[in-house]
């Protein structure tokens, strides 16, 4: 993406409907995709905050869909929301026009723009401080699975297409390992052997799909803890944010790619993986939060099946790692040598533990078969 100058930043902010002057802009977050930035507007009714974010046209070729998912997905919320007694300017995103009235705007260098209004008084965590904000995290993303659970999921754009198909994720791989464009297979055997073992986890979700038996359904796909805003007064969460990705999908994955984040004893691209493990005692707490929120919209089936979910996304980003690593690190940035293959040993390590303790989650999972 082309360098955002505080005068381009002006220009852009010039062409939304912000009914007001910009005083101050400033990066915000951090996340590894889009340009996010915190605008300070000052109107005659006070001052406001709004965001204003470039989205990554490299990631997304096709941002006008990606907006269109956003504008209808969150218009259905809004309504539900305020169905339900809530407050839907803190309850889900809501899009700024520009001033032609559309969603986004395309500056001169191609830049697709958007703008959100800034929700206050919130926050978002990078990792689980503690069991109640895993929690919190869970019933949120199982609440976003309930309010849309009616929602018509084929009229939803495949934003990033075959994002969580497991199998082609696998046929891809086979690809990498048998091109071997960087010669390093021979360094990677143990892991490579790994993943073409596990060639049934590929498949499984693929398979029930293929059979219709699990539903599509509407689908975050990118469940971590710092795409919830937790409300600063009562620490609960309010608000499912970066909704991107939001298409057709399992919610078995939305819920496994938590726990994949979330459970783990280690960072992602831990070396030691001696501390890497599945918390059993986190596994049962997010499973609880994740189906109170659901409020019963699941099948019994899909509730069977969240250990596999879990184990399913684990061994998915593993897979995608390694295979970024033997195709020369093009996908997911790295910040030393070999740090994809880090990344990659992690999850390897989390799925061979989660096989250790399968009993252990399933049974959790059948004890919430009445949720």
């Amino acid at each position: 993406m082309s360098e955002c100058t505080r005068e381009r930043l002006e220009a852009v902010a010039g062409n939304f409907q912000y009914e007001g002057k910009v005083t101050e802009i400033s990066s915000y977050g951090n996340g590894h995709i889009n340009d996010t930035f915190l605008l300070q507007i000052e109107t005659e009714a006070g001052s406001k905050k709004v965001i204003l974010q470039q989205i990554n046209r490299y990631v997304f070729p096709r941002p006008e869909e990606v907006m269109e998912n956003i504008m209808n997905v969150t218009r259905y919320l809004n309504q539900k929301i305020r169905e339900n007694g809530g407050d839907p300017l803190r309850e889900t995103l809501n899009v700024i026009p520009a001033l032609d009235g559309k969603a986004y705007y395309v500056d001169g260098e191609g830049g697709f723009w958007r703008s959100y209004i800034y929700i206050t008084d919130a926050f978002c965590y990078d990792k689980v401080e503690s069991p109640r904000d895993f929690y919190e995290s869970a019933y949120s993303f199982g609440r976003f699975q309930n309010l849309l659970a009616e929602y018509p999921t084929e009229t939803l754009h495949e934003t990033i297409p075959g994002f969580h198909d497991t199998r082609a994720r696998f046929a891809a791989f086979k690809r990498a390992v048998e091109e071997d464009v960087m010669g390093r297979a021979s360094q990677v055997r143990e892991e490579i052997q790994f993943v073409l073992d596990h060639e049934e986890t590929a498949n499984c979700f693929a398979r029930l799909l293929d059979k219709k038996e699990v539903p599509l359904r509407v689908t975050h796909n990118d469940t971590k803890l710092n795409n919830i805003m937790i409300d600063n007064k009562t620490r609960k969460g309010i608000c499912v944010i970066d909704l991107d990705t939001v298409m057709p999908g399992l919610a078995m994955n939305d819920f496994g790619d938590s726990i994949r984040f979330g459970a783990s004893t280690g960072a992602e691209d831990e070396k030691d993986l001696s501390k890497i493990s599945c918390d059993m005692e986190l596994f049962e707490i997010y499973t609880k939060g994740f189906l109170e929120g659901c409020g019963g919209k699941l099948t019994q089936r899909e509730i069977a099946l969240l250990p596999m979910g879990a184990k399913t996304m684990t061994y998915e980003c593993g897979m995608r790692f390694l295979a970024d690593y033997l195709q020369g690190d093009v996908y997911f940035k790295i910040h030393r040598p070999e740090h994809n293959l880090d990344r990659c040993r992690t999850q390897l390590k989390l799925v061979a533990d989660m096989e250790k303790k399968w009993e252990t989650m399933q049974a959790i999972a059948e004890s919430f078969l009445s949720f």
